[in-house]
């Protein structure tokens, strides 16, 4: 469903040379993996890897043919693709093969490329290389594709396309995995039988890792496990399941069994075309063989997604991303700052989460650039709407950050303004509202021309999304710093710099983090507090940041987005909840592009940006009826 593709790594307990007792542990672990549509095991796993000069006994090897038989006959009714290492003569040669069966026929034999020719078990004593064979072979009373051109493809799911190497292909300098790729497979499968040493297994996670991040495929390596021969190495059966560059599963050393994951093939195919490279299904598409299957329907889908998949997880790296985001803030400004020759930065500071930060990582350019806070004029505006505690918050900051604090009440001038243009100061329509937006950035950029400096955009991604931004007004500075960063980031990015400066200033923070979010353009309530919520009229920013980077970042349809938001967020909203505020969403996306359209400058932090001049074309009046429809059926 939508793509995903439930797969599995299966190292079974074997007996060295026990053929028929492989066979049925094979057989047994595919009839446990139901659900399961790609299915792969060990390298020579139904011989053994370890058999040494056994592979030059003729019983050894009938003894395979046979067993390849009984797993066809077994696997009849099974719909999963499965690949089972096995040694195999061709043209009175011996390879080390993965074998290709599905719904009981096979498929296909893919020969190892590369064999290594070092250690107790060097396998060119024995084996021969597969690498440029593309023939067939006559295997099980079958005759079937031979060769390492071969890429298996479902003829009822698009984009599930399937590529294997064995082992030591991996670990040559040219894979042939780089030329399966670049035939158009979305998944390769590796049949390892890689000895454990000191240090070896996060050599081989990286490598699993980054290969499938340079290749933008799943990787599914299945090693060898328990049943080896420990005569000189070990075996510990190290399965790995990767998705450009992402590790989705791994099993426990020394531990034989499976690990599951889902592999979203849609996904990895909209991020090959977002590469707009003639690599991928490029020119080798043409050297390669295509064998169809009919893939069966996949189990029920375990994957989770990151609720907020802005914010860096929560790991030991946590730490040094939120440090190289705000660096990354700091850096663009800066070298702006520089490059004009701005004696000061002006900046409207609300009390509210957006301008906090973006006062927070101007504090950071002035200590990077060695000047006085003190060039830092923060200004803050008090209207209509304006809180007492918002307002309280905001000469707090700007005191604890030592920048200098300049106060303008906006309230006369507006109702100037709507006497000159006629307006009913009681009718707290959009009139009303921008009028204070749009006043607030005239005074911002005065203040900046009489004192030689740069205005500091603070509006965020989420916003820019959404278009909640007065044009010519907040949408308007010298330089965006929060520009391509979302809502739910901002949060995180202002907890972490509260932490870290402490004292007062973080007692500022955490209130500013616990206020409610709001442009404080209507009148507060009778109590004084915020009545204008923006979460209450555009919506949540948890599910508007989770639909702009699957939207935008995965190029997801809006049904998928709306199936995995379900998924998500199912003990946090309803279902009617999550379709209103995704319909939203894409209405909003759309309608508010001419705004993105003419952003002013700001630094790119993370993989989504809606800068006209870097990620993001899109023309303003571009209709979004096909994604308000799909969501409608």
């Amino acid at each position: 469903m939508f793509g995903f593709i439930k797969v599995c790594a299966v190292t079974p307990r074997i007996k060295v040379a026990d053929v028929q007792f492989n066979k049925a542990q094979i057989i047994e672990c595919i009839e446990r993996a139901e659900g399961a549509q790609l299915v792969v095991f060990p390298e020579l796993s139904l011989s053994g890897y370890t058999c040494g000069d056994l592979f030059n006994q003729s019983a050894l090897i009938s003894g395979v043919e046979e067993a390849l038989s009984d797993i066809c006959a077994a696997t009849k009714n099974c719909g999963a693709l499965v690949f089972v290492g096995a040694p195999i003569v061709y043209a009175q040669r011996l390879f080390n093969c993965a074998v290709a069966i599905s719904k009981g026929r096979i498929l296909g034999v893919v020969p190892k490329s590369y064999i290594p020719d070092y250690g107790e078990f060097y396998e060119r004593r024995h084996f021969s290389s597969g690498l440029g064979i593309a023939d067939e072979i006559t295997l099980c009373g079958s005759t079937v594709p031979f060769g390492t051109d071969i890429v298996f493809r479902a003829e009822n799911i698009p984009d599930f396309s399937v590529a294997a190497e064995i082992c030591e292909d991996l670990w040559v300098p040219s894979n042939p995995s780089v030329r399966h790729a670049a035939a158009g497979a979305n998944i390769i499968v590796n049949l390892s039988c890689s000895d454990e040493i000191v240090g070896k297994a996060e050599y081989r996670r990286e490598l699993v890792r980054m290969q499938s991040a340079k290749l933008v495929c799943g990787y599914v390596y299945c090693d060898a496990g328990d049943g080896e021969s420990t005569t000189d190495m070990a075996f510990a059966g190290h399965n790995l399941i990767c998705e450009n560059g992402s590790l989705l599963s791994e099993s426990k050393l020394f531990e034989n069994g499976a690990v599951c994951a889902d592999i979203d093939v849609e996904m990895l195919a909209s991020e090959r075309r977002r590469m707009s490279a003639a690599y991928f299904a490029g020119e080798k598409a043409g050297d390669y063989r295509v064998v169809g299957f009919t893939a069966c329907e996949g189990g029920e889908l375990t994957r989770e997604f990151s609720p907020t998949p802005f914010v860096p997880r929560s790991d030991e790296k946590l730490k040094e991303r939120t440090e190289l985001i705000l660096s990354i803030q700091a850096a663009g400004l800066k070298k702006r700052m520089e490059h004009t020759g701005a004696k000061t930065a002006v900046i409207g500071v609300s009390g509210g989460l957006d301008s906090a930060l973006a006062l927070l990582v101007t504090r950071r350019v002035f200590d990077a650039m060695k000047r006085p806070a003190a060039d830092i004029i923060a200004v803050t505006m008090p209207g209509f709407g304006t809180t007492g505690k918002t307002y309280n918050n905001s000469v707090k900051l700007i005191n604890c950050l030592g920048a200098t604090f300049k106060s303008v009440d906006i309230t006369g001038s507006v109702l100037k303004h709507f006497e000159d243009i006629g307006h009913d100061r009681q009718i707290l329509d959009v009139t009303y509202e921008n009028a204070q937006a749009r006043t607030r950035t005239l005074i911002l950029m005065d203040i900046a021309n009489k004192t030689g400096g740069l205005v500091i955009g603070t509006g965020d991604l989420s916003e820019l999304a959404l278009g909640w931004a007065t044009y010519n007004g907040d949408h308007m500075s010298m330089y965006g710093v929060n520009c391509s960063v979302p809502k739910t980031l901002v949060r995180h990015l202002v907890a972490y710099e509260a932490a870290n400066l402490g004292g007062e200033t973080e007692e500022v923070l955490r209130d500013i983090l616990a206020t409610e979010i709001s442009p404080e353009l209507l009148p507060p309530d009778k109590s004084g507090n915020i009545a204008q919520k923006t979460e209450d009229i555009v919506g949540p920013y948890i599910l508007h940041d989770f639909f702009l980077y699957y939207s935008v970042r995965r190029g997801f349809s809006p049904e998928k987005v709306r199936y995995i938001a379900r998924r998500t967020f199912k003990d946090k909203f309803d279902e009617a909840t999550i379709d209103k505020w995704l319909k939203n969403f894409y209405r909003r996306f759309f309608a508010q592009q001419f705004k993105r359209s003419c952003v002013p400058d700001g630094v790119k932090v993370g993989s989504v940006s809606l800068s006209p001049r870097g990620d993001w074309r899109m023309p303003s009046d571009a209709s979004a009826a096909l994604w308000l429809s799909a969501l409608d059926d």
